[in-house]
Parts: structure tokens; sequence; C-alpha cells
């Protein structure tokens, strides 16, 4: 083809340079998009690795001030928590999740003490309570509804009355959103928010997270019945749709990657917040090809965060929140 007879459309003009770059970009991954999940484990003066996650750490109440204070400098607006309950404290009806002294409730009073401008989400199932494993109450060989989400509206109202500012219920229990909501507002807080794990599936992307909780060895079966069916995406549609009209004030999609034509399908069709959460097996995945010197450290993490916005997430939990903060920073 002769010189000047080329498509007069050149795309890759725009690609030209940097600040070009800058200014045509679509979606850009920032601070305010990043939450931290964290793992606290009972006792005093403790720090342990969590073997399938590699930098991930198990931590107690006492030493969260501590290992919080990066995050917090850096500005992650909120952290997720997820309590370690030893053994000797589950029982088949989930008792230890409304104890107002459980680890939950503890370390969300002393993050509040600490940094009183810190956002809290709290976990709400009762996985990390029951000694089966599951997140509701089972009778019959079978993870139970109504008899479950009983128990899951105090669990609610115990980390409200702790300081959580965002209820975040993870149980796929039917009905539960409007139940924690009527639970939270009849106690007074009308004001604290429901992040609900709307469309969760029963993935296999989970194991590093039960390892890192200690539930893995205690679970009986497994949990189809009650989280999705990784093959239906229009169910996930209807899911959202119901907990939206139950009053949840955001939605999640669970796990992340493997399901961004999910968070996009939300987001096409409603109009609420909506978030994910880069699951552990993801980032187990990621760190492995990392350490191995298969992928770049930092342009991976950034890259599979800014996937999450482009899909339509307006946040993200991700292990790699404060790691992702800092390199922000720097950009």
């Amino acid at each position: 083809m002769p010189h000047g007879a080329y498509p007069l459309s050149r795309p890759r003009r725009n690609r030209f340079d940097a600040f070009t770059r800058r200014l045509v970009a679509e979606h850009r991954l920032s601070v305010d998009d990043l939450i931290w999940p964290i793992f606290v484990c009972d006792g005093e003066n403790i720090r342990t690795q969590v073997a399938s996650m590699p930098g991930i750490e198990r931590v107690s109440v006492d030493l969260l001030e501590t290992h919080l204070a990066r995050a917090v400098e850096l500005g992650v607006p909120a952290v997720a928590i997820f309590p370690i309950t030893p053994v000797s404290l589950r029982d088949a009806h989930g008792t230890e999740s409304a104890n107002p002294e459980n680890l939950m409730c503890r370390a969300a009073r002393r993050i509040k003490e600490a940094y009183p401008d810190l956002g809290i989400i709290g976990d709400v199932a009762l996985d990390p309570y029951t000694d089966h494993g599951h997140d509701g109450l089972i009778e019959n060989d079978y993870v139970v509804n109504d008899a479950s989400v009983e128990v899951l509206v105090r669990q609610s109202v115990n980390q409200a009355r702790a300081g959580v500012d965002i209820i975040a219920p993870s149980d796929m229990m039917d009905g539960r959103i409007g139940a924690i909501r009527r639970g939270l507002d009849d106690a007074g807080f009308v004001n604290t928010r429901i992040m609900s794990y709307a469309a969760k599936y029963a993935s296999a992307f989970y194991g590093p997270f039960r390892d890192a909780l200690g539930s893995d060895g205690l679970l009986k079966g497994d949990k189809k019945t009650y989280q999705m069916d990784p093959a239906n995406s229009d169910e996930a549609l209807r899911e959202v749709a119901l907990d939206l009209a139950e009053g949840a004030d955001m939605v999640m999609v669970k796990p992340g990657m493997p399901y961004l034509d999910i968070i996009r399908r939300v987001r096409d069709e409603f109009s609420a917040p909506t978030f994910a959460y880069q699951v552990s097996g993801e980032y187990a995945m990621m760190m492995a090809a990392i350490e191995h010197g298969w992928l770049d450290r930092e342009r991976t993490i950034l890259e599979s965060l800014l996937a999450f916005k482009r899909a339509g997430c307006n946040g993200i939990l991700t292990y790699f929140a404060v790691e992702a903060a800092a390199l922000l920073q720097t950009a």
C-alpha cells in the first residue's frame, strides 16, 4: 500500500505518549477502591503466617493498631474483619457469634479506639462459629434457612453494638437481608449499612481462606445447597434484585476475577454500589506465579485490580490492598 493510503483513523495516536494515555484512560484505580480483609486470632502478641497465602498474617487483637497503621497512613478507607474462633468456642448453634466479647467485637472496638475514621466491615455468617463449618444451622443433614436467619440477625446487631459500620452477610440464606435490616433498625442502628454477598458462588477458590480461618478440616460436606452454582448468571441477577428490595445498601460478587461477567451484568442491570472480593485462591494463585518469577509483581497486582473497575466495581476487597495503595501513591 503506497504511503498516504493508510486509514485516516489511527487509534494508536492516542497511545503515543504517557500524557495522552492518561487523558484518554476510561477507568482509574485509586486507594478509595480498596478494602483490606484481615484475619484476627485469639491470644496476645501473635502473628502467624497463613501457609497458603504468602505474606498474609493472622494477628491478635492487641496488635491491630500496629498491623493497620500502614493501611491508615496510605488512606485505605476500610477493613473487613474475619475472626479465627478457637475450636473450643465453636458449637452446632454458632452461639459465640452473639457473644459481645467474641473476637469480632473485640477487634472492632480496638480498631475504632485507635482509628475512628477507618471503616469496619463485619462478616456475618456462622461458619467461623460452628463446629461443622457451615454458614447456618443444620437439621437432618441440611442447612436450614429460617432458623439460621434468626441467629444471623442476633449476630448482626451484636456487631453493630461493637462499632461495625457495615454488616456484610456472606451466608446466602434467603430473606436474611430484610430480617437483618429490621433487626438493626429495631435496635437503633438505622445508619448501619448492609453490604450483601448477593452473588456468592460455591467456588473452588476459597480453599486458602478456610485454611486461614482454621475451618477447612471442620467442614462436613459442601455448601452447594446455599451458595450459587458457578454455571449460573441469570440467577445472580435475581439474587441481587431480591437483596436490594430487602434493603441492601451495597452488593457483592464473590469470587472476583473468574466472575467479572457477573459484575458487569449486575452493574448493567442495577445502579446500586457493587463490590467484588478478590478471594484467597485468586491471591494465592497470583502470588505463586509472582514468587516463581513468572509474573511481574507490581504490574500483575494493579492490572488485576483495574479489571474489577473495568467490569463496573465501586470497590474491591483484596489482600493486595495495602501494597496496591503504596504502588498507586508512587505511580
